[in-house]
């Protein structure tokens, strides 16, 4: 089992920056990689970005490219996601997934992020 504790959401104007943090622990040896996945209300939750955990490959969806980075820090088993230039567009509940094989498995329980226009 791996157990993940998101942080750092909040309320910001668009335009602005928020990085949020997900902490893994539990059997974080087994993790092949780490995301960040979004929902917003009444849409499907939607994949944000991603970063392989040995390598530090990373992914990002076109929404976000170039406004988002994904990054981690193997060390404290952490994985941030800095999100600048935020859109209202943005705004949804952020979960940060951890993959052991070819999906994500585990699941934190969500931090919202709220950006006004």
């Amino acid at each position: 089992q791996v157990q993940l504790v998101e942080s750092g959401g909040g309320l910001v104007q668009a335009g602005g920056s928020l990085r949020l943090s997900c902490a893994a622990s539990g059997r974080t040896f087994s993790m092949l990689a780490m995301g960040w996945f979004r929902q917003a209300p009444g849409k499907e939750r939607e994949f944000v970005a991603g970063i392989s955990w040995s390598a530090g490959n990373t992914g990002y969806s076109d929404s976000v490219k170039g406004r988002f980075t994904i990054s981690r820090d193997s060390a404290k088993n952490t994985v941030h996601l800095q999100m600048n230039s935020l859109k209202p567009e943005d705004t949804a509940v952020y979960y940060c997934g951890a993959g052991i094989g070819s999906s994500y498995t585990y699941w934190g329980q969500g931090t919202r992020v709220t950006v006004s226009s």
